[in-house]
């Protein structure tokens, strides 16, 4: 068997906890202990007094979003305030989030993961246990330690929280949301990662051929001597999160092949959403296209992550002179789109988040589709070879969709970088988006008809069969400033919205999906959206001979 790297199964953790732990030990963490309070939900929280309203010690906001609670001093700062708390006290970089009881580094802003913290909270929840609850699960718990012991410490404390939660279940909690609806625990840093995923598992022809298992793993493993395979691990979380059992899971196994996968981003550090999600893709591929067709390019590939996610762009390159017109077709898993940033002073502040007024600062998703399709001249440094005039020449450049997928995944530029200016930005515009989305007027045949005056009537396409009607079912957000944020997603299952942030999982009203920050936004055909909102809370789970049903347009 193949020796694993220690690179990738002991990367550095945050430095400032190490400095913190180093400093101070588990003092702060037991000290803390008895302010914890479980609540019949199972939500643990800090209640350090109960007549007081924590305030933030910077602004005085009551409750003015999260507030943080400082391991070192014990002074409060809510989530505008915390780097500003470390910057002002030497070596103050560990907090607790008063309402999650977790770990947050003020210095990297971002939760932290420490299993020595988790232990701290866990037993402070069987203590707060009715008392017959609580020694059946000890027992068990010592009963099956005596047995064996599992390698993974994170896999290891995630079932011992689920015996912990057993208890809590049949109360209101989640019981009544959707069969597949779990929160994710953050395991350092690691927001980016359960957001996509989030929005992976409930992507419904990607969810149907992992539930239906057509990626088999034992079949996998012993086709390959790598041990580490991100689809394998992704069959393993739909698994999980489809079983019914409504616990946060702890996703470290796939983490572990993620970083194998993609060793430069091997560490605890924040990275982007949008660079995982295409990294993820990109595993999936790797493993899956080479097996079902080694000869054949990205466009015709028959990999599950480019049936469901894979389109086709369509670039015309026209000679302003003679009008020659130069065609290429580039296949794509996602639509990275640019917001009209030109109402912009162009006097920019390096990494600092870029916040307009509410009469510049609103775009909507059409705009953005609109500016993409929109044709554009390039500069005099960018001339092309035309092949008529046998010369350079000055070029109009239109871009289109010639297939759509049947995910259709869009990416907002958020974030500009001005190699000039040597500046870097975070666009806060809000951008306004349809739930349902209509493609039609995007797609290459309605493109060049409008570019020809409607006098084009036949178009060859290969859309006869895709609709173009789209309906969305997750929106990945991010806040907070440019080096450093947070990320959230949105669910939207059976008309109902659920925020699912790390672990936390909570129904909210479609007006707060509309007023969020968006980062990426995913929509499904119609018919298949329509499909997925069938009720999954009472249907069973398949066994793992039932047959795949296929869905039009994916198999």
């Amino acid at each position: 068997m193949e020796t694993r790297s220690s690179v990738f199964a002991n990367p550095k953790p945050c430095k400032h906890l190490a400095d913190y732990k180093l400093r101070h030990g588990l003092s702060g963490y037991k000290f803390l202990q008895k302010w914890l309070k479980t609540f019949p939900n199972g939500k643990t929280s800090i209640k350090m007094c109960e007549t007081k309203m924590p305030r933030c010690s910077f602004c005085s906001g009551i409750r003015q979003g999260r507030l943080f609670l400082c391991l070192i001093c014990s002074s409060m700062s809510c989530s505008d305030h915390t780097l500003l708390h470390s910057q002002s006290e030497n070596g103050h970089d560990i907090a607790v989030d008063i309402e999650r009881s977790e770990l947050y580094c003020c210095s990297c802003s971002d939760q932290v993961y420490d299993l020595d913290f988790d232990k701290v909270v866990v037993a402070k929840n069987i203590v707060d246990m009715p008392s017959k609850t609580r020694d059946s699960v000890v027992d068990d718990l010592m009963r099956r330690s005596s047995k064996r012991r599992r390698l993974n410490s994170v896999v290891d404390l995630d079932l011992i929280r689920s015996k912990f939660f057993v208890w809590m279940r049949g109360r209101r909690a989640k019981s009544c949301y959707p069969l597949g609806l779990r929160g994710l625990n953050n395991l350092g840093s690691t927001c980016f990662m359960n957001s996509i995923l989030q929005a992976l598992l409930h992507a419904p022809p990607f969810r149907n051929y992992f539930l239906s298992e057509r990626h088999d793993r034992e079949t996998c493993r012993k086709r390959s001597s790598d041990q580490s395979c991100l689809a394998c691990d992704i069959g393993v979380i739909f698994s999980a999160v489809y079983s019914g059992d409504r616990t946060p899971y702890s996703p470290a196994q796939f983490l572990y092949s993620w970083w194998q996968h993609s060793a430069n981003l091997a560490s605890y550090e924040q990275q982007d959403a949008h660079e995982f999600f295409i990294s993820v893709l990109d595993a999936i591929h790797e493993r899956e296209g080479k097996e079902r067709n080694p000869n054949k390019d990205n466009g015709d590939c028959q990999c599950i992550a480019h049936r469901v996610f894979s389109g086709m762009l369509r670039s015309d390159l026209t000679c302003t002179t003679c009008g020659f017109t130069s065609t290429t077709y580039d296949p794509c898993v996602d639509i990275s789109l640019n917001m009209d940033t030109s109402s912009f002073s162009s006097v920019d502040v390096a990494n600092k988040s870029v916040r307009p007024n509410e009469d510049t600062g609103r775009s909507t998703l059409l705009a953005c589709l609109d500016l993409f399709t929109r044709p554009e001249r390039l500069g005099s440094d960018q001339k092309l070879y035309c092949q008529n005039c046998q010369e350079k020449r000055d070029t109009l450049k239109q871009m289109s969709i010639k297939r759509l997928p049947l995910v259709l995944s869009l990416h907002i530029k958020r974030f500009e970088h001005s190699s000039l200016r040597r500046t870097s930005r975070k666009i806060d515009w809000h951008l306004q988006f349809p739930f349902s989305l209509d493609m039609t007027p995007y797609l290459s045949p309605s493109i060049v008809r409008n570019r020809f005056g409607n006098r084009i009537f036949g178009f060859e396409s290969d859309e006869a069969d895709i609709s173009a009607e789209f309906e969305i079912f997750a929106v990945v957000t991010h806040s907070g400033m440019l080096d450093s944020g947070h990320y959230v997603t949105y669910l939207r299952l059976q008309n109902q919205w659920y925020k699912c942030d790390d672990a936390w999982i909570t129904e909210v009203d479609e007006r707060i999906v509309r007023a969020s920050q968006c980062y990426m936004i995913f929509y499904v055909q119609r018919m298949l959206y329509y499909k997925a909102n069938e009720d999954l809370s009472c249907a069973p789970m398949p066994s793992r001979r039932d047959p795949f049903v296929p869905i039009a347009g994916c198999c």
